[in-house]
């Protein structure tokens, strides 16, 4: 239990590291809340600045990686906790202390928390967020429809998953659908905006 509670407390800080919010704030002087969909996650920031989205994608991808890798450093035995790491990176990031518990949607956080865990169903996932994407281009149905099936994936195509390890990911998965209440609403009622790229 100390070490589950310890790899949770450092993923949770490492995920809620708000990076949209930060390099908005940094080199536009805005709040990227205030803006777009008031989300701080890559899809909002972009439509703010495309560079500082595709930089907050990498490090949103990057700071749930890097909650993993120091989980496999720590404790290399004991894989159950790195997919707890993975969990609290995600929970980190869409409920971060920084911002009163207001963060992203965890798309990003969660593909680079399971990226070395996951590898093929990840990319698996990326193809059908693609593919979703370039048919519809709607960010959220994407990003919806290919995290629902990620535990399910994850679970036929990757050796050595247990039911602990499923639960982690249905968790996250959960977690991430639920926080796109709102798109799922506007999806439902047809006024969900397609995604345009800013030219700034």
């Amino acid at each position: 239990m100390t070490l589950f509670l310890l790899s949770a407390a450092y993923s949770y800080l490492l995920g809620s590291i708000p990076f949209g919010y930060i390099l908005v704030r940094t080199f536009r002087g805005q709040d990227v809340r205030q803006t777009g969909s008031g989300n701080i996650g890559a899809t909002n920031v972009s439509r703010t600045s495309p560079r500082l989205g595709a930089l907050t994608l990498v490090l949103d991808a990057l700071k749930g990686l890097s909650a993993v890798l120091l989980t496999r450093e720590l404790f290399p035995t004991h894989r159950g906790l790195m997919f707890a790491a993975a969990l609290f990176a995600v929970v980190g990031h869409v409920f971060p202390v920084w911002l009163r518990l207001c963060g992203g949607k965890g798309v990003a956080t969660g593909l680079g928390s399971f990226a070395i865990l996951t590898p093929k169903t990840i990319l698996v996932v990326i193809a059908v967020f693609i593919v979703i994407f370039l048919v519809f281009r709607y960010v959220s149905l994407a990003s919806i429809l290919s995290v629902a099936l990620f535990p399910l994936l994850a679970w036929i195509l990757e050796p050595g998953i247990d039911s602990r390890m499923v639960g982690a990911m249905t968790a996250a998965s959960l977690i991430i659908i639920a926080r796109h209440h709102e798109n799922i609403r506007r999806l439902l009622n047809h006024t969900e905006s397609r995604f345009q790229w800013s030219r700034t």
